[in-house]
């Protein structure tokens, strides 16, 4: 798992800054929009060609490590 979320890099001078795929300028929220459209992983690989299936399973680990935390609190907004 490790090795995978090495696919995910920041570059403050590539997509401002946003977590990208291996330093292309694939926005990891770009690859979780398209899954969550219901794109398969092979139709994303067919659309984005220097795409590798690790990088998609690299998104979702990035994704679900993001989604790991101990509370979540409700904020009111005055």
């Amino acid at each position: 798992m490790k090795n995978l979320l090495k696919r995910i890099t920041i570059d403050t001078e590539v997509c401002h800054g946003k977590p990208t795929i291996r330093g292309l300028r694939y926005p990891v929220e770009m690859i979780l929009e398209l899954l969550g459209a219901g794109m398969s992983h092979s139709e994303i690989l067919e659309d984005y060609e220097d795409l590798e299936h690790e990088d998609i399973l690299a998104v979702l680990q990035y994704a679900s490590k993001l989604s790991q935390v101990k509370s979540i609190y409700k904020v009111d907004v005055a």
